[in-house]
């Protein structure tokens, strides 16, 4: 156990002022900018691993609050009030499935469950489910103002230029911790989120900042990397200077980091950006959300090569990076029996997909994926679900490349379905979804819907010779490294 300082006043003061900044930004911005920034910056500054909690309210903390504030400013302020719909269509099912699935979970596991030395963990029920249900939609608010407010080539140009210049301000804070250890939150917020022990690295630290976790802020690093090389493809500057220089300074302050999955990611991206055509950007990004969404089943299958992975980490990495690897594995395999004990809809709340010991009743289990997550307490149905959300936004993108009219617009189609797609296997050993993540996702599927409905119009106006023609002239102009 670590020991956890308790939060100050100023902890609950940001989550309770939050929406004045909301306020602020929806005052002084179009509404896609105030949207970005809104949910951008909350996840960024705002404390990790408190919440305010109301009778008959769903815990508000910072995954929740910011998204809030921006369905408010969006119709209060800037008038315009979110749809959660746009027609009803694969997209809606999935949404549906993955809001009230927990209901049908709470359904379902009205059982409490009897642990050794007279513990028993709690039936869940019906409270718990649409609990659960309210939960789950506030947290994917985001993808819906994505997906409404964020779907021109203008509003993904601007999403990946404030993921860029949020990266570059952020980089300072992530060497300020890497030098004089995890501290930020602990001056400013009067508690540490995690584990301290977990942040020492290799004789040095991984930086935390406002995260709560030391692996988020290096994967947060990683999208913005590739963000900046979109811009580098497109050769458009970044605060005045090559943006190649921001590539090379935040790959440096991604080394610092320490975390060497997040380092593999930008060392297969950045070149697919840079280099590769935007069609074989989608083609990997579609490549990686099917991988995502099969893992379960691979692990089932006992097709995952898991004792060579752990080889290769012990002479690629170190022993230790090896034995880490070999216990979550262990774990996964674990959980994973417990969660196929009740498949479909899971175990619910309370711990229930948890492992505990046969003497004593307590709990040994590592639960760091959010697949192994989802399918324990909410089955393969609430795991498709969010896995095939995130994952049609990649491959709604990859069909809709076709109709994109120049090559600059395939590039940063092609570098947003990566970002998700690497976010989408991230969430295989770690759980590091976000509403960030979903405003992405919804801005991703919103211009691919946008990019096919102008295509179904000029076909209607009888203008045959459509886009992709003139699109892959284009994007073989991208392949040549002439200017876009």
């Amino acid at each position: 156990m670590h020991e956890v300082i308790n939060p100050n006043w100023f902890a609950y003061l940001a989550l309770l002022a939050w929406p004045v900044v909301a306020v602020y930004f929806y005052t002084r911005l179009p509404v896609p900018q105030a949207t970005v920034w809104t949910i951008l910056a909350g996840y960024l500054l705002l404390p990790a691993g408190i919440e305010l909690k109301f009778a008959m309210v769903p815990p508000l903390d910072k995954a929740t609050i910011p998204n809030i504030a921006a369905v408010v400013g969006c119709a209060l302020i800037a008038g315009r009030m979110p749809r959660l719909f746009r027609a009803f269509g694969l997209t809606e099912i999935l949404v549906l499935v993955l809001i009230l699935s927990p209901i049908v979970t709470g359904l379902l596991n009205t059982d409490p469950i009897p642990l050794q030395n007279g513990l028993v963990l709690p039936a869940v029920g019906a409270y718990d489910g649409v609990s659960a249900a309210i939960s789950r939609l506030l947290f994917i608010i985001p993808f819906f103002l994505g997906r409404q407010f964020l779907r021109s080539p203008e509003d993904n140009v601007q999403v990946l230029r404030a993921l860029a210049m949020a990266g570059l301000a952020y980089s300072l804070l992530m060497l300020f911790e890497v030098r004089m250890s995890p501290q930020l939150n602990v001056w400013i917020y009067g508690y540490f989120p995690t584990a301290f022990f977990q942040q020492i690295r290799d004789g040095g630290f991984r930086p935390v900042v406002f995260l709560g976790k030391g692996v988020l802020v290096p994967f947060f690093g990683v999208t913005t990397i590739i963000a900046v090389a979109a811009f580098w493809r497109t050769r458009t500057p970044l605060l005045k200077s090559p943006p190649e220089w921001a590539v090379v300074y935040l790959s440096g302050v991604l080394f610092l980091c320490k975390t060497v999955a997040m380092m593999t990611y930008a060392a297969v991206a950045v070149p697919l950006v840079r280099w590769a055509s935007p069609r074989a950007q989608l083609r990997v990004a579609v490549a990686l959300a099917i991988l995502a969404c099969g893992y379960p089943l691979l692990r089932s299958a006992g097709v995952v090569p898991t004792e060579a992975m752990i080889s290769i980490a012990a002479n690629a990495v170190n022993t230790e990076r090896a034995e880490s690897l070999g216990a979550r594995f262990k774990w996964e395999g674990l959980l994973l029996d417990r969660a196929l004990e009740r498949p479909w809809f899971g175990w619910g709340r309370y711990g229930r997909n948890r492992v505990f010991t046969g003497y004593d009743g307590r709990d040994v289990s590592i639960t760091d994926g959010t697949w192994i997550i989802d399918i324990g307490t909410l089955g393969l149905v609430g795991f498709l679900a969010e896995f095939g959300l995130l994952g049609l936004a990649v491959f709604r993108a990859a069909a809709a490349l076709k109709f994109v009219q120049n090559g600059r617009e395939g590039v940063y189609l092609g570098a947003l379905a990566l970002i998700i797609a690497i976010n989408m296997v991230d969430l295989l050993p770690n759980s590091s979804l976000s509403p960030w993540t979903w405003l992405l996702a919804g801005s991703l599927l919103g211009r691919a819907e946008a990019l096919r409905a102008a295509a179904r119009q000029r076909i209607g106006q009888g203008d045959l010779h459509l886009a992709p023609a003139r699109s892959q002239g284009q994007l073989r102009l991208d392949n040549q490294h002439r200017p876009l």
